[in-house]
């Protein structure tokens, strides 16, 4: 078992930054692939970006890629979403997810863990 709570959400202008954290629970957090989903009011919930156990491989949407940065501190059991060039279409709650595995996951099904949420609305 394992519990993520997220944070960092928040109102930030078009093409401001903000980054997210997401603090998980266990000594295992290395054994860990770990993705961030976005759903934004009245769409389905969409993936943004993974990073798998080792942090050394990452994989982004295309309508996040160049924009928003996946990283993982293992020593922290923390994983971020850097998010830049914000857009108002960013606005969303975005979700932290976890699975073992030690591969790259994109699919909302492939999660078995998962955070309450922070929202992020990006308006002027």
């Amino acid at each position: 078992q394992v519990q993520l709570v997220e944070s960092g959400g928040g109102l930030v202008q078009p093409g401001g930054s903000l980054r997210l954290s997401c603090a998980a629970s266990g000594r295992t957090f290395s054994s860990y692939a770990m993705g961030w989903f976005r759903q934004a009011p009245g769409k389905e919930r969409e993936f943004a970006a993974a990073i798998s156990w080792s942090g050394g491989s990452t994989y982004y949407a295309d309508s996040v890629k160049g924009r928003f940065t996946i990283s993982r501190d293992n020593a922290k059991n923390t994983v971020y979403l850097q998010m830049n060039s914000l857009k108002p279409e960013d606005t969303a709650v975005y979700y932290c997810a976890a699975r073992r595995g030690s591969y790259l996951y994109t699919k909302e099904y492939e999660y078995n863990y998962w955070g309450q949420g922070t929202q992020v609305t990006v308006s002027s």
